[in-house]
């Protein structure tokens, strides 16, 4: 909020944050929680087992929120300049500030700071999302930045991404982020199965089902990148040209896709070369053994035994009762 012409404005739309927003903070908070339940729980396995398990639930809700939690994020590609432009329509006052650019799966966030941030009788600090999901209006919410008199420097990278733009990036953008978050959700829907699939005696499904996910979650950088290879304007303030590159959800899905490639040619792999490894990192040897035992060794107490034979030996002695 800042005051023009001695009046305060009012901005109908919520500020979010560079990277986390509301739901990314629930999301998180969410597996945090099932990890601290875990915790709580893990002192009652007995054995190496308790190192086995707290390894690999750990290591599966950090798969899981991952895969979740970048849907949300805004920083799957993020751009930085320094420029000194009009800050105002209709005025020919000029400030020195940095402009960023972060573009996530659900929209944008245009970031506006001044350098320093009291310039023009104005602090100078905004961050203005625009959201392109399929229950948000990108045009609309561009409008509604108009009507509120944002800064010139907003309105300008925003237009680029608006349908009556020339460049045709919110096209690209909103097509590629709509099949990369849907390839996530089959990833975790995978990530699901996977863990299903640990608990029962078959393992290497379980195996396959990370390749599966892992495999998704590259195929959701792959369709993301694909914007990276058309043809786009540039956005550029006098001589500074603002660039954009991967950013930090980009970069963490590849690792945990990676990894989950990796966790599930392990698991492939002992399941052909070692299996009984395999069975006691996942806990099931010994169970399997302790079953195995109480169905073979049958203990009988020989006094019922001595009991019921005495009968019957003098019959076998003399069947006939003679």
């Amino acid at each position: 909020m800042t005051l023009f012409d001695d009046v305060y404005p009012f901005y109908l739309q919520q500020r979010k944050v560079f990277v986390f927003d509301v739901s990314t903070v629930i999301v998180i908070v969410v597996f945090l929680t099932f990890a601290f339940t875990f915790l709580l729980i893990i002192p009652g396995i007995r054995g190496r087992a308790r190192l086995y398990w707290m390894f690999r639930v750990l290591l599966s809700l950090i798969m899981g929120v991952v895969i979740v939690a970048v849907q949300f994020t805004g920083d799957w590609e993020t751009g930085w300049v320094k420029a000194n432009t009009s800050y105002k329509s209709f005025s020919h006052a000029l400030v020195n500030v940095d402009i960023g650019l972060r573009v996530g799966l659900a929209g944008v966030n245009v970031t506006l700071r001044g350098n320093p941030l009291n310039q023009v009788n104005e602090t100078i600090d905004y961050n203005e999302h625009f959201a392109w999901s399929f229950n948000a209006d990108y045009d609309h919410s561009y409008s509604e930045a108009l009507e509120r008199g944002l800064p010139t420097p907003i309105l300008y990278v925003a237009e680029k991404f608006t349908m009556q733009s020339p460049c045709s990036m919110h096209r690209q953008y909103r097509i590629s982020s709509h099949y990369a978050s849907a390839t996530l959700w089959v990833a975790f829907c995978t990530w699901l199965i996977s863990n299903m699939l640990f608990s029962m005696p078959v393992l290497v499904y379980g195996g396959y089902m990370l390749l599966v996910t892992g495999a998704f979650m590259i195929f959701s950088l792959l369709s993301f990148s694909t914007v990276r290879n058309s043809l786009m304007c540039p956005i550029q303030f006098g001589t500074a040209i603002l660039r954009t590159g991967y950013g930090g959800s980009f970069w963490l899905v590849l690792v945990i896709g990676l990894l989950c490639f990796v966790a599930g040619i392990s698991v492939v792999a002992l399941h052909y070369f070692n299996l009984d490894l395999l069975k006691t990192f996942f806990d099931l040897h010994e169970d399997r053994a302790e079953d195995y035992q109480e169905m073979t060794e049958v203990y009988v107490n020989p006094h019922f035994v001595s009991k019921e034979l005495s009968p019957s030996q003098p019959s076998k002695l003399n069947p006939n009762g003679i």
